[in-house]
């Protein structure tokens, strides 16, 4: 059963980054009313920016669990891998933008299996660095945990 509170509570946490590598949309205004430089104009998160709230996102969740000494050496590991996974989601946004979508659907196809593998590697290192640290929470900071996750993806 931990097991799969633990995959879920990681999924929470990964699929929570999502947020900050997109993309701010424009506000509504009637379309008549809009620039017509919408696009160029629209505010868009740069690295700074999602490297500044990807640390405030661990500074809050280690805040909230209130770790113990002996859980300090787990989090260690997890905080790396956090941060690992973030900055190759954050790196593949960035790459992405800078690169014309190739018409070929093959040649599509085959670029975000590629992005979908690297994912998932990092995605088991950070389920690997996490699973120790998981183990060694009482029940109330497992529920602060799911909770502050859980806060992410409001």
């Amino acid at each position: 059963m931990w097991k799969s509170s633990a995959a879920g509570l990681l999924m929470l946490a990964i699929t929570g980054l999502s947020p900050v590598l997109a993309q701010q949309a424009p506000p509504s205004t009637p379309v008549n009313q809009q620039p017509a430089a919408t696009a160029a104009a629209a505010p868009r998160w740069s690295a700074e920016d999602g490297a500044a709230f990807t640390e405030a996102r661990i500074a809050a969740l280690k805040a909230g669990l209130t770790l113990k000494p002996d859980q300090e050496k787990a989090w260690a590991a997890f905080e790396k891998a956090f941060r690992d996974l973030a900055r190759q989601q954050s790196d593949r946004a960035a790459q992405a933008r800078g690169e014309p979508a190739p018409s070929d659907p093959i040649m599509l196809l085959r670029r975000r299996a590629d992005a979908m593998s690297a994912s998932a590697n990092a995605l088991r290192q950070l389920v690997d660095a996490a699973e120790p640290l998981y183990r060694s929470l009482d029940d109330g900071q497992k529920r602060r945990m799911v909770a502050l996750v859980a806060s992410d993806r409001r």
